[in-house]
């Protein structure tokens, strides 16, 4: 037990000093030109000591908001408006999603057409209408990743109320807190491990594993190259299905992210009582009358 704390507590210590490596020594991760470089922020990516520093930053913020409340009220609206307007954006695919399926159905079931040619700005681009219509996951799977923390903001998410609603304000709070702590930031930290290397098996070989060592994976830079996979489940079909592995890792982001600034909201409002219940929450509204129905579209 005491070895654990005395580990996780050198972890802690030395995220701070791989932040300040980092960032003092950008050349060694951000030059991709160097292989050497790509290699690295693969490793780092998924590593312990990326997750340490991540945590370093949530709890210098963390402890300077609980000094200075407003500063953490201002991180709090920064987050969930950020949320907000990721969501509200990515939402649109929806709308395009179905404009292309009734194109699509248009075009094949009474013009038999078997191609589409788009060329917005005058660039010519021309797919098979399988490419488009395998391609219509892409828009769903937008919505699904990027509107995750928009949706957490505006309450649509579904739960599951065994105790909640019944409780006081502050255990509410308390239940809000350990949830943000114990279920939505450890989720996102091991999907993001798992989500990190998955994705770059499908865009770099020789392929690299989460039990690779760093200095196993930089003897691989002389002959790592980029292998972007654009295989599809058809001949002729959607071949970016690496964009949903990148989609993934958006997704967990965002999840941890709001799980950051969902614990410093449930923290404020059981700091400050019931008055501060939503205070600074931007929700979408339907109209005055419609309040029923809000949170539920």
């Amino acid at each position: 037990m005491l070895d654990g704390l005395a580990w996780v507590a050198t972890q802690i210590g030395l995220g701070f000093y791989n932040i300040f490596f980092a960032v003092t020594n950008p050349s060694l991760w951000l030059d991709w030109s160097d292989k050497e470089a790509l290699l690295r922020v693969v490793y780092y990516g998924g590593s312990v000591q990326f997750f340490f520093a991540v945590i370093d930053i949530v709890l210098v913020l963390t402890v300077i908001g609980m000094i200075f409340r407003p500063v953490m009220w201002r991180m709090v609206r920064g987050l969930e408006g950020f949320a907000n307007f990721v969501g509200r954006t990515a939402a649109w695919a929806g709308l395009i999603m179905v404009g292309q399926q009734i194109i699509i159905i248009f075009l094949q079931s009474i013009f038999r057409l078997g191609e589409i040619t788009l060329a917005p700005l005058g660039i010519g681009m021309t797919y098979s209408v399988t490419w488009y219509a395998e391609g219509l996951k892409l828009w769903n799977a937008i919505v699904v990743a990027l509107c995750v923390s928009y949706a957490f903001v505006q309450g649509s998410h579904v739960r599951v109320d065994l105790i909640y609603a019944g409780v006081s304000h502050r255990v509410k709070k308390l239940i809000d807190m350990f949830g943000s702590l114990f279920f939505m930031i450890p989720f996102a930290v091991v999907a993001w491990m798992y989500s990190w290397y998955f994705l770059w098996r499908h865009l770099i070989t020789p392929k690299v594993s989460a039990s690779d060592k760093l200095d196993l994976m930089l003897k691989k830079a002389m002959i790592v190259k980029w292998n972007v996979e654009t295989i599809g489940f058809s001949p002729d079909g959607f071949d970016a299905y690496f964009l949903f592995k990148i989609l993934i890792l958006a997704f967990i982001a965002l999840v941890f992210v709001h799980a950051v600034a969902f614990f410093w909201r449930s923290y404020l409002e059981f700091v400050e009582g019931p008055e501060s219940q939503d205070k600074y929450l931007d929700r979408d509204t339907l109209g005055e009358g419609e309040e029923l129905y809000e949170g539920t579209h």
